[in-house]
């Protein structure tokens, strides 16, 4: 099942990826919090690109047959969650992502290598 989760979650960055989305993290969070195994951060260059960026993920999701099991803030795009139950997406605005810091909150996970072109 591990190997699904991080599937999934690797899956999701590189969806971020391809429709520019700057900044993508992949923490591991499964030892330090009891809700998720992975969280994904990242920054859209507006709220209409972190909007597309969310449409994005879902679509792509959806087509394996993967659906958003809790999903807030779509309508404002300012901080967008995706919640898939063992992966968590966050995707912000540049100001919202540095106002809210979650790296610095959850600065015990560990982070993954992406193998993603993140230029």
């Amino acid at each position: 099942m591990q190997n699904f989760e991080r599937d999934l979650a690797i899956e999701i960055c590189e969806t971020i990826d391809s429709k520019k989305g700057n900044d993508i993290v992949l923490m591991e969070v499964g030892k330090i919090v009891s809700f998720a195994e992975y969280f994904i951060i990242a920054t859209g260059t507006s709220t209409k690109h972190t909007t597309a960026l969310a449409d994005a993920v879902e679509k792509k999701l959806s087509e394996k047959g993967v659906y958003v099991s809790h999903k807030e803030g779509h309508n404002e795009g300012s901080w967008i969650l995706l919640d898939y139950l063992d992966v968590v997406v966050h995707i912000f605005t540049e100001e919202q992502r540095s106002f809210y810091d979650l790296e610095r909150i959850w600065k015990g996970a560990k982070y993954v290598e992406l193998d993603i072109d993140m230029g």
